[in-house]
């Protein structure tokens, strides 16, 4: 008895160590043979509806191979079957009349002992095995043996249904991607950050600086100055990168959803809870969690934020435990969280426990030698998507481009280059039209020409442009922009931060000032 022990759990371990069901089959058989005489096996595996049977591994020891099957069983054979597993029992013989209602299942050979086992999965059948056996064995001693290997089997057959599943739920997965990424006309499904040895020169320094760290980060700029594209690059570059990435916007989570979508809840828990739910928080756990908009949070949410951030545990609306979170934090926003702290709409200590390592975004009108590559960038991508040739900009769509605002940042000059490639039809981009639509709402600035100053009337030649734009005395873009910067500082008498500052007479966060005055050769201590 203990022999049978032995090997059952031999062959229990056999399919918890294979993932591959023939692989598993083979090294059974081997143990098989050597006990209790087996000279061949066969697992065969039922469709959904439980007509249709299929070989799904078979494995000769010695004498003649079992032949694989693919049949579909007519109602009598079914019904045998079900009789078969009701009842708990293998069909055990050695001549055709044993298997009569079988026979295209199972063809006996004469001098062999054919077993018929059906397999078990909940109260119907996975599958079936057919085991050929030496007259010399023992069946006596072997039958409860042979009856208990059909659990193994049947939960070896029902991992490696679910294998294959994977595999091709898997494969359906990569079809996908790859068929966005032909639309969408890029090569991965990482964003590509332009600009990030330019104009993100220094953004990135400090991405690459704390990636590899846990600490919290903060991301402030404008609104589409790529806030998201930075907290994925924080995350690409960290030790949690093969974790989750979930971007939660806090600003469009409904006050009295906010717990139960940061935190879950449980059945019951409030009216329409039909089921348990898992937070954002549990849904990024050993990963990062991006709270986009976080000034949007109200005061009390903010509260039960901050215990999280200082306990790493949480507790879902309705529950009487709590769950241990691994989280990294990386919040984002355009708001002025300093001067809410000091109105009060946003926590003190909140605020200090996020801002821990702030990173600044400048916007799109302070890093215009970005413009060229992000044009060109987006226009490929644009052109790919639509399924347009491609186009790239001219020398005049640059010039027009520079000279806008652009309040939307890097997401507004997407917009716009998506309309130029459709208004240019894959022939060229129509900047004019589609900076034209962008302005309609938007007033007039004081920092530079309008549109309307640089953009051509649409009743003008292109030579006609082309000669004014060339002839027209514009600055070099740099000197225009250093001579700028000196006004600035000549008034405020080389003072750069503060009320008084330079930076707020231009409207520029004071560290972009300083990398624009290192770039362009500006000394401010000979202003003072």
């Amino acid at each position: 008895m203990s022999d049978i022990h032995q090997l059952l759990l031999e062959v229990w371990r056999e399919i918890s160590r294979q993932l591959e069901l023939a692989d598993s089959v083979k090294t059974i058989s081997r143990l098989l043979a050597e006990r209790c005489k087996l000279q061949a096996i066969r697992l065969d595996r039922f469709s959904e509806d439980g007509h249709r049977l299929e070989t799904v591994a078979c494995e000769t020891v010695m004498g003649s191979p079992l032949p694989a099957l693919i049949t579909t069983l007519n109602d009598d054979e079914t019904l045998v079957v079900q009789q078969l597993l009701q009842g708990q029992e293998c069909l055990i013989g050695n001549k055709p009349d044993d298997f009569r209602q079988l026979s295209r299942i199972v063809v006996p050979e004469p001098s062999l002992t054919t077993l018929l086992c059906p397999l078990p999965s909940g109260q119907s059948v996975a599958g079936l095995a057919v085991m050929v056996l030496s007259d010399e064995a023992d069946l006596r001693t072997w039958r409860r043996l042979l009856r208990e290997l059909c659990e193994p089997l049947a939960v070896a057959l029902a991992n490696d249904l679910r294998l294959h599943e994977l595999k091709v739920l898997r494969e359906a997965a990569d079809a996908d991607r790859r068929i966005l990424l032909e639309r969408l006309g890029r090569h991965q499904i990482h964003d590509e950050i332009v600009g990030a040895n330019r104009g993100l020169k220094n953004v990135m320094e400090r991405v690459e600086l704390v990636a590899k760290s846990d600490m919290p980060v903060l991301i402030l700029g404008e609104t589409g100055t790529g806030k998201e594209v930075i907290s994925r690059a924080i995350h690409q570059r960290s030790q949690r990168a093969s974790g989750p990435f979930v971007r939660v916007n806090c600003g469009a989570i409904p006050s009295e959803l906010i717990d139960s979508q940061l935190f879950g809840h449980e059945k019951g828990s409030f009216t329409g809870a039909m089921e348990q739910h898992q937070g954002w928080f549990e849904r990024a756990d050993g990963g990062t969690l991006f709270l986009d908009e976080i000034g949007e949070l109200p005061l009390a949410a903010q509260v039960r934020l901050l215990r999280v951030l200082q306990d790493h545990q949480i507790e879902r609306v309705g529950g009487k435990s709590t769950i241990h979170v691994d989280v990294r934090i990386v919040a984002a926003t355009h708001r002025d969280l300093s001067n809410m702290v000091r109105e009060r709409t946003f926590r003190e200590d909140l605020w200090y426990r996020i801002n821990v390592f702030p990173i600044f975004l400048p916007r799109l009108r302070d890093r215009v030698e970005d413009l060229p590559m992000l044009v060109k960038h987006l226009a490929l991508r644009a052109s790919a998507r639509f399924g347009l040739p491609a186009v790239v900009p001219s020398p005049e769509d640059l010039l027009a481009m520079a000279n806008y605002h652009w309040p939307g940042n890097v997401r507004e000059l997407g917009a716009v280059i998506d309309r130029a490639v459709i208004l240019g039809r894959g022939t060229h981009l129509d900047i004019a039209g589609a900076l034209g639509l962008s302005i309609q709402s938007q007033p007039e600035v004081d920092s530079g020409p309008t549109f309307y100053e640089v953009i051509p009337e649409s009743h003008e030649t292109l030579q006609s442009r082309k000669a004014r734009v060339v002839n027209a005395p514009i600055a070099n873009l740099d000197e225009a922009m250093r001579q700028h910067i000196q006004k600035a500082l000549t008034v405020c008498r080389g003072r750069i931060e503060g009320e008084l500052g330079a930076a707020k007479i231009l409207g520029i966060n004071p560290h972009t000032l300083r990398a624009r005055m290192r770039k362009l050769d500006i000394d401010w201590n000979s202003f003072r």
